[in-house]
């Protein structure tokens, strides 16, 4: 049985990968605050300026495959990824990096593919950017790039923030000039597998086939709740139309790892309470 460390295991994407594959791969897992579902002697407290101490873990381990979804300072990040490059460079580990839509955040005008070159505007992009050279520079073909949109999940943290203002009656902020694509970490988790499992190599941009504006997806998520009051914005406070959807160029994955706004936006309205159409406020 292959050998998968999970960095960040406790988050969303980590958390979804561990429940998906528990009993098809030698799941291994980091957690910063949270303890994972897992034995005790494959699961690590780590934080992300520990260096030292990913060292040990690859060389106790020595994992066939570590996939990176960790969170905290970029600074620290960096660092932190450098040394995991150095580390598995001579071995046949292959790291899987969740990078971001962000990493396009400097071009508006169109949505973007993976054969597209990064322009970041934001210190998150930039920085997403950076770790994605590190790796592809140290590693080559072992470093898989894995691009995602907007995450939800019946238990991200996106989610229990809308639920959060809803019971508090507090109006619910979308943009009507932003288009985008979502996914859901059930959905990512199985295309994850699906990478692993069948070899494959390169940038992947995994995301809803289609993409929908914010303020619409926000709508018909809520349609059902009778006390939602939905807030427009104007996204970066300009009339202009936004494009922030990531598009994929290959064609790799099968029809049922493929996802639309409609199949988000259903799976996520059983978790709210069903009542009639939200009201809309400019």
């Amino acid at each position: 049985m292959k050998k998968v460390l999970v960095l960040g295991a406790s988050g969303l994407v980590g958390k979804a990968f561990i429940n998906e594959c528990n009993g098809v791969f030698d799941l291994y897992g980091t957690f910063f605050s949270k303890v994972l579902p897992l034995p005790d002697d494959k699961q690590f407290q780590l934080e992300v300026k520990e260096t030292e101490k990913i060292k040990e873990l690859i060389q106790n381990i020595r994992p066939d495959y570590v996939i990176s979804c960790l969170r905290g300072d970029f600074q620290e990040q960096l660092k932190f990824h450098r040394v995991l490059a150095e580390e598995v460079k001579d071995l046949p580990t292959r790291i899987y990096y969740f990078s971001t839509a962000n990493v396009f955040d400097g071009d508006y005008s169109r949505h973007h593919t993976e054969k597209d070159q990064p322009g970041a505007q934001s210190e998150y992009g930039k920085f997403k950017i950076k770790c994605e050279e590190i790796l592809q520079d140290a590693l080559k073909d072992k470093a898989i790039i894995i691009r995602i949109p907007m995450m939800w999940g019946t238990d991200s943290p996106r989610l229990h923030q809308l639920k959060e203002s809803l019971s508090n009656q507090e109006a619910i902020d979308a943009y009507t000039n932003l288009e985008l694509n979502n996914l859901m970490d059930t959905m990512l988790a199985k295309q994850l597998r699906y990478l692993i499992e069948n070899d494959l190599k390169g940038i992947f941009h995994l995301a809803s086939e289609d993409t929908m504006v914010h303020a619409e997806f926000i709508e018909q998520l809520l349609k059902k709740n009778k006390d939602a009051t939905v807030r427009h914005h104007l996204f970066l406070d300009k009339e202009v139309k936004a494009y922030f959807g990531i598009r994929s160029m290959r064609q790799d994955l099968p029809d049922e790892l493929k996802q639309t706004n409609h199949d988000i936006i259903e799976s996520l309205r059983e978790c709210l309470a069903p009542n009639k159409d939200c009201k809309i406020t400019q």
